[in-house]
């Protein structure tokens, strides 16, 4: 929804989460946007009065997160990450907010008819990239990567590997090994710099395909080896990246050719988007 900018807007303080990797709002700057209130602050403190579900979730569902004051110094300010915002705008009565209602009325919608038949989502998914001018084989790879990704993550899950912090660490370990360089500095490489640009959507097609490589062989290490843990996860990725970097390095060899590549989504001219090979 494009409303969803809302959140981009230079009025709306703003930070980083490292640990979730998630970005954090401040409340008090969205209200304020949303409702015009003479007294923001006590115009959340009704608001919470009368949803006691929410005042209830409170300190859940909005921490503490240092931000620049409007003095130019640093101050922990109540902030909220998207999902969180997204629940504050349900109870807040006015005009502004009403088009966040109805599209979160109609993600509800979509998404039960996904749990009820996952096609849904697949065919979405695969629409969304084809209206982009990705070429059929692109978004062919595009989708098996993700496939192997969320087996690799159902593993991680069943392994003991907490969410956040320690997949990012996992799935860094691999592109190293793979790739023999960090999805961070991929995504400078290829000179994307804003956090929510998905590295994979910007990879050419044998960039996915030793992707798929290194994580699918993350998994079936992992499975053979009965791993518990991050310890011994972070040793079966290394292991399963090595796989994959090995074949990169081999084709490398025969085929005179570099497999990372500068080469983007975006940088390319308009002719080239049903391509990126």
């Amino acid at each position: 929804m494009s409303n969803i900018k809302l959140f981009e807007s230079k009025q709306i303080r703003s930070a980083w989460n490292e640990s979730d990797q998630k970005w954090y709002f401040s409340i008090q700057d969205v209200v304020q946007l949303l409702t015009d209130a003479s007294d923001v602050k006590d115009y959340i403190k009704k608001m919470k009065k009368r949803d006691t579900q929410l005042n209830s979730n409170w300190g859940t569902i909005c921490p503490l997160v240092e931000m620049l004051a409007a003095d130019g110094k640093k101050r922990k300010v109540q902030a909220a990450n998207t999902q969180g915002l997204l629940r504050i705008i349900q109870s807040i009565p006015s005009p502004k907010a009403e088009p966040f209602k109805l599209w979160l009325a109609q993600v509800g919608s979509e998404r039960l008819e996904e749990i009820e038949n996952p096609e849904i989502a697949s065919q979405r998914i695969r629409e969304i990239y084809k209206a982009k001018g990705y070429s059929e084989e692109w978004i062919e790879k595009r989708m098996r990567g993700i496939a192997v990704r969320d087996e690799l993550t159902g593993e991680w899950k069943k392994r003991g590997v907490k969410e956040g912090m320690e997949y990012s660490i996992l799935t860094a370990e691999i592109s190293k090994a793979t790739f023999g360089i960090v999805p961070s500095d991929y995504k400078k490489l290829k000179g994307l710099t804003k956090s929510n640009e998905n590295l994979r959507d910007h990879m050419t097609d044998l960039e996915l395909i030793f992707t798929m490589l290194g994580e699918a062989s993350t998994t079936e290490i992992a499975k053979n080896r009965n791993v518990k843990g991050f310890i011994d996860n972070r040793k079966a990725a290394i292991a399963g990246g090595k796989v994959a970097g090995k074949a990169r390095i081999d084709l490398e060899k025969k085929s005179g050719k570099k497999v990372v590549s500068k080469e983007n989504y975006k940088q390319l001219p308009e002719g080239e988007k049903r391509r990126l090979k």
